[in-house]
């Protein structure tokens, strides 16, 4: 049974930082990443990694999080973290981890499986 189950949000000020993590269990995924759904808004891409070989990956984001956000991931433990820097109130939402066999994609609805979203909550 696959399960990616998310971890690490919470409530932070304006400015801060958090790192989210996502740990996949029943199998591995060549893409790996995190979209999020704000208050009556459409879930929405945020960033994902894909492993270009075993030593090789590619990380896409969104405009809006570029410069603040990264993507890293760790094979061994099939595990993907999403660091978060500089956070303003609208990054406020719920983060969901997603995963997928082929490229990175930025549809929501091309991903194969999804965690159950972790609350991020930015205060100014």
């Amino acid at each position: 049974q696959v399960q990616l189950v998310e971890s690490g949000g919470g409530l932070v000020q304006a400015g801060g930082s958090l790192r989210l993590s996502c740990a996949a269990s029943g199998r591995t995924f060549a893409t790996m990443g995190w979209f999020r759904q704000g208050p009556a808004k459409e879930r929405e891409f945020v960033g994902a990694i894909i492993r270009s070989t075993d030593y090789l990956y590619y990380a896409d984001y969104a405009d809006p999080v570029k410069g603040r956000f990264t993507i890293a991931r760790d094979n061994a433990k099939n595990t993907v973290y999403l660091q978060m820097n500089n956070l303003k109130p609208e990054d406020t939402a719920v983060y969901y981890c997603a995963a997928r066999s082929g490229r990175i994609t930025t549809t929501a609805k091309d991903c194969e499986y999804w965690g159950q979203g972790t609350q991020v909550t930015v205060s100014s």
